[in-house]
């Protein structure tokens, strides 16, 4: 492996599992479920650096919104890719092979969590907007999981940082033994961190109303997603020459930035005094 470094070339791992002693455990659920941990512990530091909520509340609310995500997360892959499952249904539940659509993993996990915050008596938007760079971060550590089970590669490639794959995970894709790839992974997981940092700057210089923040976050990351689908290779619905993910991309980031303009006019409409009750 250090020689494949030395060569410009970022190997692929032997195996899908990391093993700590006499441990075997699967690293996409791995990625996934420390990920998660992150998240929780800034989500938690976030909202009570803001007098919103505590890490308690954060924990509680995530133990439903975790769980809503995934199952969210898988119902879109299966769905969009049916035609892998036909007549093999069981596979649908076999999250550990990869294959978790994050439109449907944040839309399900975010309406879960914002039922629950509403049931704790907390602010729900304010509860999203602690949590926009919080799953961010999630999503920079959860794309490691696709490296481990070497999947959703990009176009063959010989710059510097290319991703090498095995040789029949290669062939598989159509390609020869050898070919070299780019590491869209790597691209999504430190877009997604740079993403978390700039919404916390973008936090700390305007200090956007409750749930723009979120908003903010959702328009980040269809950008990069949509530039991140340009160039994956592995198999997608195509629609007008773009892949179906770059469809949604485009759809999500319109009712992104629909939403940060109807709240921005509206926020023009409410006396200030009931914007200072809110952050009180």
């Amino acid at each position: 492996m250090t020689i494949e470094f030395l060569l410009g070339v970022i190997p692929s791992p032997s195996s899908g599992s990391i093993h700590l002693g006499p441990l075997r455990l699967n690293a996409y659920g791995l990625m996934i479920a420390l990920g998660v941990i992150v998240a929780v512990r800034i989500a938690g530091r976030r909202a009570e650096n803001k007098g919103v909520g505590t890490t308690e509340d954060i924990s509680s609310i995530a133990m439903w919104a975790v769980p809503a995500g995934v199952i969210g997360g898988r119902a879109y892959h299966v769905l969009t890719d049916y035609q892998r499952f036909q007549g093999q249904w069981f596979d649908a539940i076999k999250i550990w092979q990869g294959g978790l659509g994050i439109w449907g993993g944040v839309t399900v996990g975010v309406a879960v969590g914002w039922w629950c915050a509403r049931r704790r008596g907390l602010d729900a938007w304010w509860i999203i907007s602690c949590a926009a760079p919080a799953i961010a971060i999630a999503q920079a550590i959860g794309r490691w999981g696709n490296w481990f089970n070497q999947e959703l590669f990009g176009r063959p490639t010989t710059l510097p940082w290319a991703l090498k794959v095995s040789g029949d995970i290669a062939v598989k894709a159509g390609y020869t033994a050898g070919t070299t790839f780019h590491p869209t992974f790597l691209y999504e997981s430190v877009g997604c961190i740079v993403l978390a940092w700039l919404l916390i700057r973008l936090e700390g210089r305007i200090a956007p109303a409750r749930g723009r923040l979120f908003a903010w976050y959702v328009a980040g990351y269809t950008v990069l997603r949509f530039g991140t689908e340009s160039l994956r290779i592995d198999a997608s619905h195509n629609v007008g020459g773009m892949r179906l993910n770059q469809w949604v991309a485009i759809s999500v980031f319109a009712v992104a930035v629909l939403f940060l303009a109807v709240d921005r006019l509206r926020s023009r409409k409410t006396p200030e005094a009931s914007t200072v009750l809110d952050h009180e």
